[in-house]
C-alpha cells in the first residue's frame, strides 16, 4: 500500500468528503481528511491506496479542473502551499498520527443501528471509545449510525469515538451536519 496527500484547499470537512467520495477509491483503499493549520486553515486529504493503482490516481487528480498539491509516491505537483499541505496530510496518515476516515473497508456496511462487535469486525475500524471516560463500550452495545462514521487515527488505531444515547445504546461524536465551532467551518476533534 502507498500514501500520498491530496490538498483540494477545501475550507471545511463537508466539502473535503465530497471532493474524496467522487475519486475512484477502490474499496481496500483507506481515505482521510487532516485539518491543516499552516497558512489559511483548510482540509487536505490523504490516500492510502494499493501502490498499483496510485498511477491511475495520480492521472484522475491531475485532470481536476481545480488547483490541487500532491506529495506522495515519488510525486509532488500543484501550487507550493497545497503541496505543503498535502505532504503534511500524507505524513500524518502514514505516522498513523491524525486524520479522520472517510472511506476505509467496511464503511459501506455502517449503515443504520449496528452492535460494536458487528462494527470492528466488518470494517476497518479498530477500537470504540465511549466520551466523556474513554471507555469501551460492551461488545453487544447499539451504535446508533445516522449513516455517517467517521474514525480518527489515534495513537496508531483507527478509533471510532462516541457519546452515550440512552441505556446501552452510543452514536458517533460526529454529526453527519455539523455546526461549525470554530468560526472557520471545520468541526474540533473531540480529543485535540
Amino acid at each position: 500500500m502507498t500514501i500520498i496527500g491530496v490538498d483540494f484547499g477545501a475550507a471545511t470537512l463537508a466539502e473535503a468528503d465530497q471532493l474524496l467520495r467522487r475519486l475512484p477509491v477502490p474499496e481496500e483503499a483507506i481515505a482521510c481528511t487532516h485539518l491543516i493549520r499552516r497558512g489559511t486553515p483548510h482540509v487536505a486529504c490523504s490516500l492510502r491506496l494499493p501502490a498499483d493503482q496510485v498511477a491511475g490516481m495520480l492521472e484522475v487528480l491531475a485532470a481536476q479542473d481545480r488547483p490541487i498539491g500532491i506529495s506522495g509516491a515519488g510525486h509532488e505537483s500543484g501550487p507550493r502551499e497545497l503541496v505543503a499541505g498535502a505532504a503534511i496530510a500524507a505524513g500524518r496518515h502514514a505516522a498513523r498520527t491524525s486524520g479522520r476516515a472517510v472511506i476505509y473497508p467496511g464503511v459501506k456496511g455502517l449503515i443504520g443501528d449496528v452492535t460494536a462487535m458487528k462494527l470492528v469486525a466488518t470494517s476497518y475500524i479498530d477500537r470504540i471509545l465511549v466520551l466523556p471516560g474513554r471507555s469501551s463500550p460492551d461488545p453487544s452495545t447499539t451504535v446508533i449510525t445516522r449513516d455517517h462514521v467517521r474514525p480518527e487515527w489515534i495513537n496508531g488505531v483507527l478509533t471510532l469515538v462516541t457519546t452515550p444515547a440512552g441505556p446501552g445504546m452510543v452514536t458517533p461524536f460526529e454529526l453527519p451536519d455539523p455546526t461549525p465551532c470554530c468560526g472557520d467551518g471545520t468541526e474540533a476533534s473531540p480529543l485535540l
